[in-house]
């Protein structure tokens, strides 16, 4: 116990009772239990404290993780931001080069020149297969 052996214990009673005498020693040595065990009971309770400190540690690491998230989607969203103006230079270059006549290919398609036959024919009605699908 606190890196003693029994005979340095032992030594330590023996002093104790004589300097203390027998009459005095019973109320010392419940002096001492109470002692130890305040220190017991303090050592247990920084103990909890500092496991309570830990948590919230690991509560504000959580939290740093989530702002890093929303702040790297917040960046996504600046891109959007700025569209409007994206756009508009879109549009002009594009209204610039109408007025060039130098139409990109690959946004213009050409129309489909084949002629296409448009009838109207009615089609014959089954009146057999009506009546049975409602009944």
């Amino acid at each position: 116990m606190f890196g003693m052996g029994f005979t340095e214990i032992l030594i330590i009673a023996v002093i104790a009772i004589l300097f203390l005498g027998p009459d005095k020693l019973p109320g010392t040595l419940v002096d001492i239990a109470k002692f130890f065990k305040n220190v017991k009971s303090t050592v247990g309770s920084v103990k909890d404290s500092l496991e309570q400190e830990m948590n919230v540690s690991d509560i504000k690491q959580e939290a740093l993780a989530y702002k890093a998230k929303l702040e790297k989607a917040a960046s996504g969203l600046d891109d959007f931001k700025d569209i409007k103006g994206t756009v508009s230079k879109e549009i002009t270059s594009m209204a610039q080069s109408v007025t060039n006549n130098e139409l990109p290919t690959d946004t213009v398609k050409k129309a489909d020149t084949t002629p296409q036959e448009v009838t109207f024919k009615k089609k014959k009605k089954n009146i057999e297969q009506e009546e049975i699908t409602d009944v």
